[in-house]
């Protein structure tokens, strides 16, 4: 069994513990208004409150909760377009999408849901883990959603008014092979790039070709519908 380092507590001086000051791995981070008490040089005061986290409206810049921002169509098709090359092994697995989902939170709800084990998933068909893996990575999980099973995934869009059959940058695309329009029948999942204006979509899809992610150009008579997360500017 591996072995524990205890870790030492910081040192407190004096000056911190009277200031009631936050010692962060060790080093002494004062805010404005408590350098001001230090005794410290015109050089060493300049220092500091170049530093010091600032305060408004009397509340401490670290206790202000920060405001999410929710991205936008083109940084999570940037990520997805990150991935092309990224490729599953010969058991059909060892992607760092499907490793992230057997340890999710996700799987062990899709697999009450489901039945089986978690541990299947690591070698399981993973284009829906490519896309909510996507969505995990930039922030946009609870817009862009997570599943393992598509058509799943596709009713959790429609479930929430957010399906449709226009071709939109950053929308989630399925598709079933043999042109069905019933999400049913749904064999695929991916995102799309652009609308080509010729019956055709450029895409961004995990677990395509030879088990890879992979750009794509897909004949809108495969899709079955499109899901629209809610981005944002």
């Amino acid at each position: 069994m591996a072995k524990h380092s205890r870790s030492r507590a910081p040192k407190l001086t004096y000056a911190h513990a009277a200031l009631g000051a936050v010692v962060i791995a060790g080093s002494f981070v004062p805010t404005a208004a408590q350098a001001e008490k230090l005794p410290l040089s015109e050089s060493q005061r300049v220092a500091v409150l170049a530093k010091a986290p600032k305060e408004e409206a009397g509340k401490p810049a670290a206790a202000r909760p920060e405001a999410k921002v929710i991205p936008s169509a083109t940084v999570v098709l940037s990520e997805a377009k990150k991935q092309v090359g990224v490729k599953e092994n010969s058991a059909g697995g060892g992607t760092k999408f499907q490793n992230w989902y057997v340890g999710s939170q996700r799987a062990r709800e899709t697999v009450v849901r489901d039945g089986g084990d978690v541990s299947a998933y690591a070698n399981a068909p993973w284009c829906a883990m490519f896309v909510s893996w996507v969505g995990e990575m930039t922030g946009a999980r609870t817009q862009v959603g997570w599943d393992a099973y598509t058509v799943t995934h596709a009713k959790w869009f429609k479930a929430n008014k957010r399906w449709g059959t226009a071709p939109k940058p950053g929308a989630v695309v399925f598709f079933a092979w043999d042109g069905s329009k019933r999400l049913d029948s749904i064999d695929h999942v991916g995102f799309v790039e652009k609308d080509n204006g010729d019956g055709t979509i450029s895409t961004i899809e995990g677990n395509t070709g030879n088990g890879a992610v992979e750009q794509r150009v897909r004949p809108k008579s495969q899709v079955v519908g499109y899901g629209y997360p809610s981005y944002g500017g």
